[in-house]
Parts: structure tokens; sequence; C-alpha cells
């Protein structure tokens, strides 16, 4: 017999199991809090800004082409930016215990469209380091590239700044924690999917004559133990007379 379960069956299944759900997801949001709010480590992010300007050139004008060549020589000094030649002094001015591979993971620099402003974010543990990093990068990257592109048009527009109560931008436990709420509703639907499908017990004439195709005649109740003994008190025991006159 082909087994199908439409719409109005599956939310009739999954009402019945909504404790067992509800318990579940309460506990993937519990543990989600839990961790997030205890064992994960709080990362701050520090950024800086500097402003790319064009070269002193007698022409006044610009065409396509140079404004083309703008972009690539910005394109060009953020990978400069996170290069191991600059993190490599980074490191060795702050003395960091980390590779220019960590320092580089930790760090990420970016433009807007068209923009000559360049941004540089750094993520550390300690928001007073991040600060640091920041800072000494670009002014190493400031030092640097004159020597490296031979060119002096780099200027620190806003310096990072160590502001007290900033918050962390990582982990978010809300969002942990919502993210878990979902994953909770998944693994209780499956978790009551399955209950489902291995329970083999029949609980309604319905479902008995989807099974077997047959008519139901009658329904034996259960009956509790309790229910039982009350109702053997309620019955008063036969008796008949034996033949020496006693009664048994």
């Amino acid at each position: 017999m082909e087994e199908t379960l439409n719409l109005s069956e599956l939310f009739k299944f999954l009402k019945k199991r909504i404790p067992l759900m509800l318990g579940i997801i309460a506990l993937c949001v519990s543990i989600s809090g839990y961790v997030s709010y205890t064992y994960l480590t709080p990362i701050y992010e520090a950024s800086t800004q500097i402003l790319i300007s064009k070269q002193k050139e007698e022409r006044n004008t610009f065409d396509s082409q140079d404004i083309q060549l703008n972009l690539q020589l910005i394109n060009t000094y953020n990978v400069v930016i996170t290069s191991r030649a600059i993190l490599s002094r980074v490191i060795e001015k702050l003395e960091l215990n980390m590779t220019p591979s960590d320092l580089q993971s930790s760090m990420r620099v970016s433009n807007q469209q068209n923009s000559q402003v360049v941004n540089i974010y750094v993520q550390d543990p300690n928001l007073q380091q991040a600060v640091n990093i920041a800072n000494t990068t670009v002014e190493v990257f400031q030092e640097d590239i004159k020597r490296l592109m031979a060119v002096d048009n780099v200027q620190i527009l806003s310096p990072a700044i160590f502001e007290e109560n900033t918050k962390p931008i990582k982990p978010d436990p809300i969002f942990n924690m919502a993210v878990a709420g979902i994953v909770g509703v998944m693994l209780g639907a499956g978790i009551s999917f399955l209950l489902e499908y291995f329970d083999t017990t029949v609980k309604s004439e319905k479902e008995m004559n989807d099974l077997f195709d047959v008519n139901v005649l009658g329904i034996i109740s259960v009956i509790s133990d309790k229910e039982v003994k009350k109702n053997n008190k309620k019955v008063k025991p036969i008796s008949r007379r034996s033949r020496g006159g006693g009664y048994v």
C-alpha cells in the first residue's frame, strides 16, 4: 500500500510533537548562547583611511585613460598594503608574536568604486593592539611606497583611534542564538518525523482503515490498574451455600 502524507496530516503530527520540538529549540538556543557568551573570544575591529592623491602634472585635464590608470594604481596599493614586505615591518615595529600570514588574515583593505580613499580594517582580540596595527601599517606603507614606486601621493586621512566601550564585532550572540533556533526547528522536525516513522502502533479507526482496509467493529478502551482495582471493590462477591452449610 502506497503511503502518502498530506499537508494536514503533516501539521497534525507536528502539532502532536510540539513539546518535543520546543524542548529541542530551547536546548539549541541555550547551548548557543552559553557558548557565545562564555567560550568565544570577542574580536574588535579598528579602521583607518588613507587618501591616494594624483601626482602633480603639468596637464590640467585628465582623459579616461588617466582615470583607468588611477584605479589600477589604487588596486595595486591595496595589494601592497597587505604584502609580506609591509606586514613584516609592522610586526617588527610592534614586536608582535605572529607571522605576516597571520596578520594578513586579520586585515582587509577596500575602497569604494571610483574613490581614492582606501580603508584598512584590522581585527584583533585586543582593541588597542588593533588600533596600533592599523596605524602602524599605514605609516609603514606611506614610507615604503616612496621607495617601491617612486611616488609620494599617500596621505593619512583618518587614523584609527581607541574608544572606550567599543563593542566587539563578533561573536554576535543574538545572531548565533537565532541560527541555533532555526537549527533547533529543523532538528526537532527531523526527530519528530523519525519517531513517527518508527512508531508502528495504530491510534485511530481511520488509520486502521487506511492501513488494512477493514471495518472496525469495536474498540477496547485501555483501563488502568487503578480503575480495575476501583471497580473490583464495587463488585460484591458471589456466595453460594456449600453442602455442609458453609460458604465458599
